[in-house]
């Protein structure tokens, strides 16, 4: 079989391909190596590109093959977003502040899967400590969208949206603290997961909002995501908010059969917000599931208005605690002559942090600050409260919940920059799931001006597996997702 092919391939295909021996291992390393060299550089998707690490995995791997010692993802090739540890490679956050920063382990995510066979490719660029929507705060710069390379990818897992979509790499994984998967998945057509908080663990992903941030997935198939979400799921004793609960194999018990799925349309997604032409391709997404039996049902979610305002108390609020550490003494970068100790932390966070990180921060020690506590956060977390019944109460009566994944398609670079609030609002219906710890998955639906549209699902706790059938059978029936940027074909 010719290697030339082998970047459009899903993980599934490569995965039946090596199992076959129509190609090896290291054939679609370096394959794929190649593709990063000669498109990265338009992308700015990698931060870190592993090489020579990959093809020496590669060669191991063709051997656990040919001795029929293969492992369920031998072989596989993926990119980490580069908040993930990883030991002898270097791990910057996106951030001046962990430029030179070479981890001695690994994050439980990149163990799990490497321990699955994976090989990794690289490092995916990433906003700045997983803060924004555009994947503009990077110290290293911005990622440009394959389909069209003066609009964002999304954010903060935009490095890894635009390597799977550009076809670099068939998967890369990502984190979501308030949609920084779906989100840019849904501005790249790829799948992007977010399981239950708690369902894979967070150990040596570096913290942004600790209540908040989970580990996920970006592919271009959701039988991908199904197979890569089993390798790196499961309870971690170096987690204290991993949950110990059964991992079923999602991929195996993947289905198509959606009579009787009751899918909930929440009232508050299609207002005035909504682009026109965006709520247009969900509503032919939602209106396909009804013909495939779904029941499509009306849900109220009250207080979902308020998520984006609640977030922005929250997570700042942890991240202000999390990237303390980072001061110079103990973690991160050193600023040079300082006058004393405090003038060295001066310097080194004013040096190492750019100007959104500094604003989380800030807003974060203000709302925890004696007097404003119970006036902000207290009440954000009441709030947040609130927001994670509403979703219970919907779930008593659906399955899912579906509709959009963001209110418009991509946005050009630097058009929301000087307006932290219109980019904060990007995130406006992606949100609510990580305030209720719940399962949520973008799948693509359609075109609009030429740029994609994203499917928001949403579960209750723990049913990843209701989301993933629910996806792939709506993708059964449409070819949105093999569609791949002319320049990337």
């Amino acid at each position: 079989m010719s290697t030339d092919s082998l970047h459009t391939q899903t993980l599934a295909e490569l995965k039946a391909g090596l199992e076959n021996r129509d190609f090896s291992a290291v054939e679609l390393a370096e394959a794929l190596l190649a593709r990063i060299d000669a498109h990265d550089a338009t992308l700015n998707a990698l931060l870190t590109v592993t090489a020579e690490q990959a093809l020496d995995a590669a060669r191991q791997a063709d051997d656990r093959i040919a001795n029929g010692e293969a492992r369920a993802l031998e072989g596989l090739p993926i990119v980490h977003k580069d908040i993930f540890c990883t030991r002898g490679v270097r791990t910057t956050c996106g951030s001046r502040m962990l430029d030179g920063f070479v981890s001695p382990y690994d994050a439980t995510v990149v163990s799990r899967l490497a321990d699955a066979g994976t090989i990794m490719l690289g490092k995916a660029n990433m906003d700045e400590f997983a803060m924004g929507s555009s994947n503009e705060t990077s110290y290293y710069g911005p990622v440009h969208n394959p389909w069209n390379p003066a609009c964002s990818p999304g954010g903060s897992s935009g490095g890894s949206a635009a390597a799977v979509a550009g076809r670099l790499a068939p998967a890369a994984t990502g984190t979501d603290t308030g949609g920084s998967i779906r989100q840019p998945a849904a501005l790249t057509n790829t799948v992007g997961l977010k399981p239950t908080y708690g369902r894979v663990s967070r150990y040596g992903m570096i913290a942004f909002a600790s209540s908040l941030d989970q580990a996920g997935v970006i592919t271009r198939s959701v039988e991908d995501a199904a197979l890569l979400l089993g390798g790196m799921a499961g309870f971690d004793e170096r987690d204290s908010t991993s949950i110990d609960h059964p991992v079923p194999d999602y991929f195996s018990a993947l289905e198509e059969d959606l009579s009787g799925l009751r899918v909930g349309v929440v009232r508050q997604h299609f207002d005035a917000g909504l682009e026109e032409h965006t709520g247009a391709a969900v509503r032919e997404a939602l209106d396909l599931l009804k013909t495939k039996g779904a029941e499509l049902v009306d849900v109220d979610l009250p207080n979902i208005d308020l998520s984006v305002p609640t977030y922005y108390v929250v997570a700042p609020a942890e991240c202000s605690s999390n990237l303390s550490r980072f001061d110079g003494v103990r973690f991160g970068h050193r600023a040079d002559d300082a006058e004393d100790l405090l003038d060295l932390y001066c310097k080194s966070r004013g040096e190492g942090f750019g100007a959104e990180v500094k604003r989380r921060i800030l807003t974060g020690t203000y709302v925890l600050s004696a007097g404003y506590y119970d006036a902000y956060y207290l009440k954000a977390q009441q709030v947040r409260a609130l927001i994670a019944e509403d979703f219970r109460e919907a779930f008593a009566n659906v399955d899912v919940i579906a509709g959009p994944t963001t209110p418009t398609p991509a946005f050009e670079l630097g058009a929301k920059t000087d307006d932290p609030i219109t980019m904060y609002l990007n995130d406006i219906y992606t949100i609510g799931a990580n305030l209720a710890g719940l399962p949520a998955l973008s799948v693509p639906c359609g075109f609009v001006g030429g740029l994609p549209v994203g499917l928001h699902l949403v579960g209750g706790h723990f049913a990843e597996q209701t989301l993933l059938n629910v996806a792939y059978s709506y993708q059964r029936d449409t070819d949105w997702h093999h569609r791949c940027p002319e320049a990337y074909a």
